[in-house]
């Protein structure tokens, strides 16, 4: 009895070993806020709740559910003018989670995507370069049917990086530039 407890023991443990571990973090928060706005920028943190009618106009525009009631931007400024808005999200892209940091010009136009932490295997992680085609664009034409690329072998990622844009977006347009906050 006792040989086959030490055989159950090693056996997990080479489970776990074996089992690869994906999880990819890039930057801390502290770093993204230094590359989204710089070293000498100060950052403040913009705390949003929506109410039940912004809500659902953020979701018609970003297409997806929000799930929380409460949203934080990163506001970058300098001298006291607005260098633009980030936002931190996290969404599911097949099992684990993806992290982006989604920047914004001062206007709510997209300026950057930055992978933050990515858990999925490294080639289901879209390239830095295929979320340029996103940036300059609007909130409508963030789709599939509207030229953007996909990625073969990245569709779920891509797709996660889309609503999160779609989703950053919305909640700009309604809650920052309607002037409701």
């Amino acid at each position: 009895m006792n040989h086959n407890l030490i055989t159950r023991i090693v056996l997990v443990l080479l489970l776990c070993i074996a089992t690869p571990s994906f999880a990819k973090i890039f930057y801390s928060k502290n770093e993204a806020m230094e590359l989204a706005f710089g070293k000498t920028a100060t950052v403040e943190v913009l705390s949003l709740f929506p109410d039940e009618q912004q809500q659902a106009k953020i979701q018609d525009l970003a297409k997806t559910k929000l799930e929380s009631g409460m949203f934080s931007f990163y506001v970058g400024k300098e001298q006291g003018k607005v260098l633009g808005y980030a936002a931190i999200e996290s969404i599911t892209v097949r099992t684990k989670p993806e992290t982006l940091m989604i920047v914004l010009t001062p206007e709510g136009e997209l300026r950057n995507i930055t992978t933050l932490a990515f858990h999925e295997p490294p080639e289901y992680q879209p390239p830095e370069r295929w979320f340029e085609q996103l940036y300059k664009r609007a909130i409508a034409d963030m789709d599939f049917n509207k030229g953007v690329d996909g990625i073969a072998g990245a569709t779920l990622s891509t797709r996660a990086a889309i609503t999160s844009v779609r989703k950053v977006m919305g909640i700009y347009q309604v809650m920052i530039k309607e002037g409701k906050n």
